[in-house]
C-alpha cells in the first residue's frame, strides 16, 4: 500500500472531480427518494390506499414514507461499519445500486386495484430498500468530498454532495410537474411510472462516474496504521456520545424545514388551499434551483466565519420563517407569485445556511476511525423524528388547527431554537485535523 504521507495532495481540478462525482451520485439517490415523497402527497393515497378518505389516505402514504426514514439509520450503522472498515468508495457504489433497484421496481409495481393488499405491502418493502440505499449513501458521499479537501476548503467542497438534495428534488418535482401536465387521466393511469423507470439510466451513469474516483487519504491512513475499528459503532458510542446527541439536535431543524417545504407544503396547498398541483410543484422546484446556488455559498462562508455561526443563524431564521411563509401562502385568494416567494425565501435561501455547512460540521465532529458511522448515524437516526415524522406531525397539526397552519409554524420555531442551542454547545471545528486521532481515540490500541 502506498504511504499516505508520500502522496501528493490533490490539485484543484482533481478535488473538483471527486466532489462532482459525490454530487452526481447524491443527486440520483435523492431523486429516487424524493419521488416517493412527492407521489405520496399526490397519488399513492389513491393507487395503494383507495379505501380511505383523502386526508387519512395521505397520512397512510406518509407513514409508508416514514418506514424509509426508519430504515435509514439501520443502513447508516451497517454501511457505516463497512465504510469505516473496508472503505468509503465500495459502499458508495453498493448503496447506489440498492437505491436504484428499489426505485425501478416501484415503477413496475401493480396497484391495489390489481393485486389488493399486496400492493401496499410490496410498496412498503421497496420503500425500505430506498431507505437502506440512502441511509448508507449520504455519509460516504460527504466523506469522499471532505476527506479529499484541504483544511480551508472543507465547507465549500463538502457542500457539493449537499447540492444533490435540491438537484434531486428539482428533478423529482420537475418530472412530476411534466407528467401531471399530460392530458386527461394519463398521469394517474400509468404515466407516473416513467419517473421511476428512468432511474435505471441515472444509476448506470452514477456507478460509472463513481468507479473512477479513489479512496480518501484519511481512510488510507487508518488502514496504513492498522487502526481500523473492529466495531466502529460501539467505539463511536463509547467515545463520542456527546457529539452524537448534539449532532442530532443540530439536524432537527434541517429535517423539519426540508419536509415542511419539500413535502407537506404540496399537500397543504393542494388539499387545504385548493391550489393547482402545478403551482405547488413549481414553487418547490424554483426553491430547489435557488438552493443549488446558495448551498455552496454558505458552505464557503462557513470556511471563513466558522461552522457554528453560519449554522446557528440559519437554524434560528429557519424556525422563525414559518410564520411569514404560511401567511403569504394563505392570505386572500391563492396567488402563484406569493406562493413562490413564500417557499423560495425560507427554503431556497435561509435553509441553505443550515444545509451548506452541515456536511463539514458533522464530519469534523468525529474521528476518522468512526467518522462514516458517526455522520451516518447522526444524519439518518435523527431523520426519523426530524424528517420522517414531520409530514405526519404537520398534517395532524393542520387538522388540529382546523386547516390553519399556525400550529405548524409554531412547531418549526420550537425546533429552530433546539437546533440553535445544540450547535452553540459544540466546539468550533473549522481548523480541526481530519486525519489525526481525536482525544478519546488517541490512547486506544488498534482494535483490528
Amino acid at each position: 500500500m502506498d504511504n499516505v504521507e508520500d502522496r501528493n495532495p490533490l490539485d484543484e481540478a482533481e478535488i473538483r472531480k471527486v466532489a462532482f462525482a459525490s454530487a452526481i451520485g447524491c443527486t440520483i439517490e435523492w431523486y429516487d427518494f424524493f419521488l416517493y415523497n412527492t407521489f405520496a402527497a399526490l397519488i399513492f393515497n389513491k393507487l395503494f390506499f383507495p379505501s380511505f378518505d383523502p386526508l387519512i389516505g395521505t397520512m397512510l402514504a406518509y407513514t409508508t414514507a416514514l418506514v424509509g426514514f426508519i430504515a435509514r439509520p439501520v443502513a447508516g450503522v451497517i454501511f457505516g461499519h463497512f465504510g469505516d472498515r473496508v472503505g468509503r468508495k465500495k459502499m458508495l457504489i453498493l448503496t447506489l445500486l440498492i437505491m436504484g433497484l428499489g426505485t425501478f421496481l416501484i415503477g413496475l409495481l401493480p396497484t391495489y386495484q390489481t393485486i389488493g393488499v399486496w400492493a401496499p405491502i410490496l410498496l412498503l418493502l421497496l420503500r425500505i430498500a430506498q431507505g437502506l440505499g440512502i441511509g448508507g449513501e449520504w455519509g460516504g458521499a460527504v466523506l469522499m468530498a471532505i476527506e479529499h479537501s484541504p483544511k480551508g476548503r472543507r465547507g465549500f467542497y463538502g457542500s457539493w454532495p449537499q447540492m444533490g438534495v435540491p438537484a434531486g428534488l428539482a428533478l423529482a418535482t420537475g418530472m412530476v410537474a411534466l407528467l401531471t401536465a399530460l392530458p386527461g387521466d394519463a398521469f394517474l393511469a400509468g404515466a407516473w411510472r416513467i419517473a421511476f423507470l428512468v432511474s435505471a439510466i441515472l444509476v448506470a451513469i452514477g456507478v460509472y462516474i463513481r468507479l473512477k474516483i479513489m479512496e480518501t487519504p484519511a481512510f488510507l491512513r487508518v488502514q496504513q496504521t492498522q487502526t481500523v475499528a473492529r466495531v466502529p459503532f460501539m467505539d463511536l458510542l463509547r467515545n463520542q456520545t456527546r457529539e452524537v446527541v448534539l449532532g442530532m439536535g443540530c439536524r432537527y431543524i434541517e429535517g423539519v424545514v426540508f419536509n415542511i417545504y419539500g413535502v407537506f407544503v404540496i399537500t397543504y396547498l393542494v388539499v387545504a388551499l385548493k391550489v393547482p398541483k402545478a403551482t405547488a410543484l413549481l414553487g418547490v422546484t424554483l426553491a430547489a434551483l435557488v438552493m443549488l446556488f446558495f448551498i455552496p455559498t454558505f458552505g464557503k462562508l462557513s470556511d471563513r466565519l466558522g461552522r457554528r455561526k453560519v449554522f446557528a443563524w440559519g437554524a434560528l431564521l429557519s424556525g422563525l420563517a414559518g410564520f411569514p411563509a404560511f401567511w403569504l401562502m394563505s392570505t386572500g385568494a391563492p396567488n402563484p407569485v406569493l406562493i413562490a416567494i413564500a417557499i423560495v425565501i425560507p427554503f431556497g435561501f435561509i435553509y441553505a445556511a443550515v444545509y451548506g455547512p452541515e456536511a463539514a460540521l458533522f464530519s469534523e465532529l468525529f474521528d476518522t476511525r468512526v467518522r462514516y458511522s458517526g455522520i451516518s448515524f447522526v444524519y439518518q437516526f435523527s431523520g426519523i423524528f426530524a424528517s420522517g415524522l414531520t409530514p405526519i406531525i404537520a398534517t395532524a397539526l393542520l387538522r388540529q388547527g382546523n386547516g390553519q397552519p399556525w400550529l405548524v409554524a409554531g412547531y418549526m420555531l420550537i425546533v429552530g431554537v433546539i437546533s440553535t442551542v445544540s450547535v452553540m454547545l459544540l466546539k468550533e471545528s473549522l481548523h480541526s485535523d481530519l486525519i489525526a486521532p481525536m482525544g478519546g481515540f488517541a490512547a486506544r490500541k488498534p482494535s483490528a
